[in-house]
């Protein structure tokens, strides 16, 4: 085990000398980052091998990224966000959460998804968090028992969701400084961030944004209300200032997919400063979603295709929920890599798929994980061998249905609760079209090994 004592010291070196030269003395850091790594299966080895391929490659897309994130954000932030991420979420954490995997035999997660409120400033045509109402919240005691359960099982990453979590920032910046070994980021429309907020932010320093947009102002203001294109702006203008990192949440569809991921789009965010944008396929969740919202396998195929092009081309790190799975062996819920909590305090195994048996007030986190709909999760996944066709709902529905009718779990939904028979039946016909395009892709994918 690693102890968090020598972490700190070392860290402190290897950044004076980051500080001076960060492109002559990166490839230093990393060297110190093997030391204390080590080898094996806990090691991170390919990652590392990776990131070392990136630093010494001046031409690597990937590495004018990282150059910008040493000049474009605060150092003592930057110092946070490697010891927390990079260090405990991952090199310190894993082994601890690969002990307990094998312990208990069930999933634990690397990150914890909850939401800390249900109520939101804005009124998003479409938002599946609206079906749970605006008056539930977790308390400060239950969040901060969250996390304290999540560190005793080494995870250090968590992540909020809503809702609009800022609705509770005080809570939260309270709740970084209480645990401020952890990293905590946030899906956010960002209308509730002001200076004040951002001051909090640069002084924990381990709170990283991310923000909602549609697009450019009209699909941005036609989703979530008039004006909320220029309070993002501005939002984002103050972040910048004030040196503090956040990235960009996109959720496309058959509508706006083009739009989201062109490279108009992508300069602007690079100018606006945002270091990564995650990408989320629409999923037809809730029982007044649109299933013509759901890309066409054309406009999948293109997606998978365009966010590779992103990576290799801009400065901006892009990542895709669903067309990644490939890289992290397919579904990564039901604690298998996270987990979702509502403002209800039902364990649901998805952010987006909305069953239970348990709930985190009336049942520890490592008893749920161990609770029927959990272990489901952790038998059955993969739940394909093809990871283009990752999910239990979107690409294998007769999966979800099945666990969820065989270990009696109940939906979440508590304004509108949906059937599991009535969500899946939405997707199957996308699941068959789907299917050829996501095998010739894993194909050749797989031959170009």
């Amino acid at each position: 085990m690693i102890s968090k004592t020598l972490t700190t010291l070392g860290l402190k070196t290897a950044f004076h000398y980051i500080e001076k030269d960060p492109e002559k003395n990166l490839p230093k850091l990393m060297e110190w980052v093997d030391k204390l790594a080590g080898t094996g299966p806990d090691s991170f080895e390919p990652q590392r091998d990776a990131f070392r391929t990136v630093i010494n490659d001046p031409s690597n897309n990937m590495y004018r990224l990282i150059m910008n994130i040493f000049r474009d954000v605060d150092n003592d932030v930057l110092k946070a966000t490697f010891q927390n991420f990079f260090l405990n979420a991952n090199i310190i954490g894993w082994p601890i959460q690969e002990k307990f995997r094998a312990e208990y035999n069930c999933n634990i997660p690397w990150a914890i998804l909850l939401d800390p409120t249900s109520a939101c400033n804005l009124h998003c045509t479409g938002c599946w968090a609206a079906e749970y109402g605006n008056k539930l919240n977790l308390t400060f005691d239950e969040i901060d028992s969250i996390i304290r359960q999540g560190k005793a099982l080494g995870v250090y990453m968590y992540i909020y969701t809503g809702g609009e979590p800022l609705v509770r920032k005080k809570d939260l910046i309270a709740l970084c400084e209480k645990h401020s070994d952890c990293q905590f980021l946030t899906f956010t429309n960002a209308t509730l961030i002001d200076e004040a907020f951002a001051d909090d932010m640069l002084r924990v320093k381990n709170f990283i944004p991310a923000i909602s947009l549609e697009g450019f102002e009209e699909a941005t203001d036609g989703r979530r209300g008039e004006g909320v294109y220029e309070k993002v702006l501005r939002a984002m203008s103050i972040l910048r200032e004030k040196k503090l990192p956040f990235g960009i949440s996109a959720c496309y569809t058959s509508q706006n997919l083009d739009s989201i991921s062109s490279d108009e789009f992508m300069d602007k965010l690079v100018e606006w400063g945002a270091k990564f944008i995650w990408y989320f396929h629409y999923m037809p969740v809730g029982n007044d979603a649109v299933p013509a919202l759901l890309p066409s396998p054309r406009q999948r195929e293109a997606m998978y295709r365009r966010v590779r092009e992103i990576r290799a081309a801009k400065p901006i790190f892009a990542m895709d929920f669903q067309n990644d799975g490939e890289y992290v062996g397919g579904c990564i819920a039901g604690g298998r890599r996270y987990l979702h909590i509502n403002a209800n305090g039902d364990v649901d195994p998805c952010v987006f798929i909305h069953y239970s048996n348990c709930n985190i007030r009336e049942t520890s986190l490592l008893d749920c994980l161990r609770s029927p709909l959990f272990m489901a999760y952790h038998d059955g996944q993969p739940f394909n061998g093809n990871h283009l066709l990752p999910c239990p709902m979107l690409e294998n529905p007769e999966l979800l249905r099945k666990m969820v009718h065989d270990t009696g779990a109940h939906s979440t939904d508590l304004q509108s609760p949906e059937t599991v028979d009535h969500l899946c039946d939405k997707c199957v016909s996308y699941a068959q079209c789907w299917k050829p395009e996501a095998d010739r892709l894993w194909d050749a994918s797989q031959a170009d090994k």
